[in-house]
């Protein structure tokens, strides 16, 4: 096998590594706080979103870092580190005895996740402009699959024990570093890296470079803005079922499991074909029209069988961020790739700050005894609104040539 598909098989191997890992921890969280913190379950709720802001917020910070220092020092070697740092976080996760030590061990995870950026860039590396938006869809395929068998996988070996599903997340992510350091070929090459600038590897200094490069800013407002939208499903889901059609945890499983699937094989099949015949404002443009279609849909659903008719339709809505992630890809340099994709990855950090607070607030606001009016669906209003808005602001960005 030649290194190009070596590295595409590693990338995704790595994003899918990364989403397991975000996703094995949440059937056990509860009962991990619970323990850890000695505290009844609804304090243990509370503890869980600050966990979860916390990494975060972690993100938020890493991911400019590590995409700079990709740029300077390769892909290679900050994906290995952060493979590594993965692997002996989990194992933490398995020994971790005080609520302390619970907060640092999920806000490593966090830094390390930013590792994002810096597999992001190697896709651009070594993909033409015109092949980004497919390639970039193979590694939102193996989020979604990742993010479907991470809870899966955690509910499982959960009934083990809360410390159980670690243990595998921890075997996974090593083996996944062996594969890394005996295939994975480096993908920047020297003379096309750049000097570290701890200037440019701050939030503020990502973004101010961001500023420099026209068009790169509208594109990251826009990311935001659907990272915002997109997040409706995994905040608001479970909730929303229960309310609004009183669904069972299987029927809510396998309902979760069904959205992961359309999008995975949408971004596998549909994203390269949809871009290279409607290019990848147009592609993304059609995805944020269909997303708010189905975010409508699912706010206004009043049985269990129109929202399962509903998710089909959820694989026009994947062509969105694959095609953002393009279209910021093909602004950015060479030399610049992994810093633009740090700036992508943090500003998916924000709308992963934002999110929790806004639409799971509004659920709450619409549905608690006090509601001024019952409707389990306003979450969904409020995603329709971020992706219209989006939209807009798509519609009036320009076309860019390469960097």
């Amino acid at each position: 096998m030649s290194k190009r598909p070596h590295a595409i098989l590693f990338i995704v191997a790595t994003i899918f590594v990364d989403a397991i890992g975000f996703g094995i921890i949440m059937p056990v969280l509860p009962q991990l706080v619970m323990d850890v913190a000695n505290k009844p379950l609804d304090e243990a709720i509370s503890i869980g979103a600050w966990i979860g802001f916390a990494m975060a917020l972690a993100s938020f910070f890493a991911a400019p870092i590590l995409g700079n220092l990709s740029d300077a020092y390769g892909r290679r070697r900050v994906l290995l580190i952060a493979l590594g740092g993965l692997a002996l976080d989990y194992l933490l996760l398995t020994v971790v005895q005080t609520l302390p030590w619970l907060f640092i061990a999920r806000i490593i995870s966090g830094v390390v996740g930013g590792s994002y950026a810096a597999a992001q860039a190697a896709i651009a590396d070594i993909t033409a402009p015109e092949e980004r938006a497919r390639n970039f869809g193979f590694v939102g395929a193996a989020f979604g699959v990742g993010f479907i068998a991470g809870p899966v996988i955690g509910g499982l070996l959960g009934e083990m024990g809360p410390r159980a599903p670690f243990i595998a997340a921890a075997i996974l992510a090593g083996l996944n570093f062996l594969y890394g350091l005996t295939l994975f070929p480096e993908t920047l090459p020297p003379e096309r890296r750049r000097p570290f600038d701890w200037r440019r590897a701050n939030p503020l200094g990502a973004l101010n470079t961001a500023r420099a490069v026209p068009g790169v800013m509208a594109v990251v407002v826009i990311l935001t803005l659907w990272q915002v939208a997109s997040l409706v499903y995994p905040l608001t889901w479970t909730w929303y079922a229960i309310a609004r059609f009183d669904w069972t945890p299987g029927i809510i499983g396998a309902s979760l499991a069904g959205v992961g699937v359309v999008l995975a094989l949408s971004q596998i099949f549909l994203t390269g074909r949809a871009v290279a015949t409607l290019g990848e404002r147009n592609a993304a443009s059609v995805g944020l029209v269909g997303a708010s279609g189905c975010f409508l849909a699912y706010a206004f659903a009043t049985q269990g069988w129109m929202a399962v008719a509903v998710t089909p339709f959820l694989a026009i809505g994947a062509l969105v961020q694959p095609s953002l992630m393009a279209m910021l890809s093909r602004r950015a340099s060479a030399d610049t790739q992994g810093e633009m994709q740090g700036v992508a990855s943090m500003a998916m950090g924000v709308g992963s700050l934002v999110a929790p607070l806004l639409l799971t607030g509004t659920m709450a606001r619409f549905t608690g005894p006090d509601a001024p009016v019952d409707f389990p669906g306003a979450a969904f209003i409020v995603s329709t609104g971020f992706a219209l808005a989006a939209l807009v602001l798509l519609r009036q960005l320009p076309k860019a040539s390469p960097a």
